[in-house]
């Protein structure tokens, strides 16, 4: 196999890979590991945003964290641009994440990842990410994205980050934040998890080789609600992911495995469904597929969906 074909391509859904050569057959195309692989099958943009430390004893946990972000990085050859560690002269690290944003909104199937680790706050209803100089509201973060062209994966890892899911919920984007209201102030451990999860082969709860964003968040979640049981804590953290555009937001305590087990009250979808469709590496050797194929992959995946939802009914048949 020649090196572009052994370039990772962002992960549309699980379980799908074996499948494609097959149906690919049955759509009139095939994929050949010989193929010249398109630069957009590429992985998706990182960008790393280490925040206003406080404590030194923070600022070396916060780097930690970040370290398997730039391990995935690096074994993905996808490009990740580090904000926080810099000298900020007269660029402040507020002006620096509005600046990569506003370059990086192109028209493209690839995904940008906007990672937060360190502290947040939420005070007279105004939820922030605690930066060096100027915090970022979440509303400025919204307003930033609004000509992205891209989907978009935020994952916010501090303290009082559940109204950025409010905020920032929007069709072709996925938010995961580590707490359920902007009323969870205290340190927040999420990033630490999700960090150690997206980088590790045993997340991928459905065997496909790739761990996915869903994947991710599920793990972290556990884990977290493990490090406060293990210390007899009252847990401080309830991670969110929202995937749908609704800005409601779904607790990882909904999904057994990879697949929900609850409804919501008013019986809308819960999120994770587009979750699972994204990953940034995978664990495993697979074929690179172009964008019109992992198009065509997604448009699969979405008709299997459709046959689940339906098997009940058909079983009754």
């Amino acid at each position: 196999m020649n090196k572009s074909a052994q370039r990772i391509a962002p992960r549309v859904f699980p379980k799908i890979g074996l499948l494609v050569p097959l149906i690919g057959l049955m759509l009139g195309y095939s994929i050949q590991a010989d193929e010249p692989v398109a630069e957009s099958a590429t992985s998706a943009d990182i960008v790393l945003v280490i925040g206003a430390a406080g404590e030194e004893e923070f600022g070396k946990q916060f780097m930690e964290w970040a370290e398997p972000w730039q391990r995935v990085a690096a074994s993905s050859s996808t490009k990740l641009e580090l904000i926080g560690q810099n000298e900020q002269g007269e660029i402040t690290d507020r002006d620096r994440i509005k600046s990569v944003i506003e370059s990086s909104a192109v028209e493209q199937r690839r995904p940008l990842w906007l990672v937060l680790i360190g502290h947040g706050t939420n005070t007279r209803g105004v939820a922030k990410f605690n930066l060096r100089g100027p915090d970022m509201s979440a509303q400025e973060l919204s307003e930033w994205l609004q000509p992205m062209q891209r989907p978009v994966v935020i994952v916010n890892c501090a303290a009082a980050s559940g109204p950025f899911v409010n905020a920032l919920s929007a069709p072709n984007r996925i938010v995961v934040t580590a707490t359920k209201s902007g009323s969870e102030q205290n340190f927040a451990r999420f990033g630490k998890y999700f960090a150690q999860a997206i980088a590790a082969a045993d997340s991928d709860l459905d065997h496909d080789d790739e761990v996915s964003v869903q994947e991710a968040f599920i793990r972290a979640a556990a884990e977290t609600m493990a490090f406060y049981e293990a210390d007899a804590r009252i847990a401080t953290e309830h991670a969110l992911i929202d995937d749908n555009g609704d800005g409601k937001g779904t607790p990882a305590g909904m999904f057994r495995g990879a697949r929900p087990i609850a409804k919501a009250k008013d019986g809308s979808e819960l999120d994770g469904k587009s979750a699972a469709r994204i990953t940034l590496v995978p664990t495993g050797d697979r074929l690179v597929f172009t964008d019109d194929e992992l198009a065509q992959r997604s448009e699969i995946e979405g008709q299997l969906d459709l046959l689940r939802q339906q098997k009940p009914e058909l079983d009754a048949v």
